[in-house]
């Protein structure tokens, strides 16, 4: 296992100061050469806040999801045991998913009590302002005018996609038979996690090798998805990473994706793209035609899913030429 030492933590009280120019430095790094970083202090959400989230998070498990998880769990062993090959494609999380953007569905999940409804919607929003924050320093490093990246993730439409995944990985006696999520990367914009800060199990692939993210409290671990990367021409990369199940300890995940809007087109900046580049390194998609190639691929490398985008825009500019 590779140390946790260098990894990336971003404290944002220095952006304010004197030292911001080593920050933005610092965060230049870790998005170009990690896809993953963490941000502490003065990232706009209150301890308080991030206090009552995770405690109603975890009642809310306690009291509604625990025992259907348990049923669960009895079933993907038992199965587990008798085919590895089910096993592997199996995941120890129990989760719901909220929508935000562009229309909420909070109000339909069932099972959650008002108070919990209010405290996510303050919660997301809170969330929502941190990403685009984030998304204004990472336009500053690579030199794009301020709001690029917000103005195309929102697309035709004017917003973006955005929605909270709230997931518990509870104790598993079966590491070696089950992942608690397996390794993929993200397929959109910038997710933005509030992560259990006694348990750990999120991983990242650098250089060949499993580094763990450090359980925080009170951070906000950041990582980019696959739409960043096309959009800065490879200038900044997803990463594959993955949950290992733990023996010991309920992890609470709170991964919150700020993604473009489903009818946003998504391509290179041309700021980004050199002029001596014999071709664009990455095509251009409409991001819900590539999400629905990603939920068929999640679980595979990402570079064939843009490859296969540069063929349509191959035969496409053929068919044009023909014609």
């Amino acid at each position: 296992m590779a140390p946790t030492s260098t990894f990336p933590v971003i404290n944002m009280e220095l952006l304010a100061g004197e030292e911001r120019p080593a920050a933005m430095e610092q965060l230049d790094d870790a998005c170009e050469n990690w896809g993953f970083f963490e941000v502490i202090l003065n990232h706009g959400i209150s301890t308080e806040l991030m206090d009552e989230v995770e405690k109603m998070t975890k009642d809310h498990y306690k009291r509604v999801r625990e025992q259907r998880f348990l049923e669960f769990a009895s079933k993907t062993l038992k199965e587990g045991c008798d085919d590895v090959n089910k096993a592997e494609k199996l995941d120890w999380e129990s989760t719901f998913f909220v929508r935000h953007l562009p229309e909420s569905n909070i109000a339909d999940i069932p099972d959650l009590d008002d108070d919990y409804r209010r405290l996510m919607k303050r919660f997301a929003a809170e969330l929502e302002t941190l990403a685009e924050r984030l998304l204004d320093l990472l336009c500053e490093n690579l030199g794009l005018e301020k709001g690029y990246l917000t103005k195309a993730f929102r697309g035709p439409a004017g917003a973006p996609t955005f929605g909270t995944k709230v997931s518990s990985y509870p104790p598993c006696p079966r590491p070696d038979l089950v992942k608690g999520l397996r390794a993929h990367t993200d397929a959109g914009g910038i997710i933005l996690l509030f992560q259990d800060d006694r348990v750990g199990g999120l991983q990242l692939l650098k250089d060949g090798e499993w580094v763990d993210v450090p359980p925080m409290r009170h951070s906000i671990v950041v990582n980019l998805g696959d739409q960043l990367e096309v959009i800065t021409n490879g200038r900044y990369k997803s990463v594959i990473h993955r949950v290992v199940a733990q023996t010991d300890g309920n992890r609470m995940s709170i991964a919150s994706f700020y993604n473009p809007g489903s009818d946003a087109v998504i391509s290179p900046a041309p700021a980004l793209v050199k002029e001596e580049e014999a071709g664009v390194a990455y095509p251009k998609f409409v991001f819900e035609d590539y999400m629905k190639l990603y939920v068929r691929h999640k679980f595979e490398a990402k570079e064939p899913r843009f490859e296969a985008f540069k063929s349509m825009e191959t035969e496409t500019s053929n068919r044009i030429a023909i014609a």
